[in-house]
């Protein structure tokens, strides 16, 4: 298993050996110190490919907002920590997706923390079809 995991699609082996045999360019890096490549693209397709190289785990979701954008072609402008001009002081820096782990939210009720919810206030009315 390990093997796999060290030649796997998403692995670090799989895609430093994509970057040198298709000759990426380093375009640039996030605050998170994962970095980004673009190269020619495919033959019969219009786009340049890119990609990214995670700092750490692989995981889509520590992609900022404003590199996402630049990794899916919607925009060609490259993002640029010194001019700071995606980031607002209100928005928070992004985070693990933690669906599928065991600190993923469960409401209260859920049959992982218990099974059992709160009783209705006495509010609700449930609907009924017409006759």
């Amino acid at each position: 298993m390990g093997f796999l995991k060290f030649l796997g699609a998403l692995s670090p082996a799989h895609i430093n050996f994509f970057t040198l045999t298709k000759r990426g360019k380093r375009v640039g890096v996030d605050g998170l110190g994962n970095i980004y490549y673009s190269t020619a693209p495919r033959p019969g397709y219009k786009h340049d490919r890119r990609w990214v190289m995670y700092k750490g785990a692989p995981e889509a979701s520590s992609v900022p907002p404003e590199w996402h954008g630049w990794l899916h072609h919607q925009t060609d402008r490259v993002p640029d920590d010194a001019q700071n001009a995606f980031r607002r002081e209100w928005q928070k820096p992004p985070i693990a997706n933690l669906t599928g782990t065991s600190e993923a939210y469960r409401p209260p009720g859920h049959i992982l923390e218990g099974g059992t919810r709160d009783k209705a206030t006495g509010d609700y009315k449930p609907w009924t079809p017409p006759e």
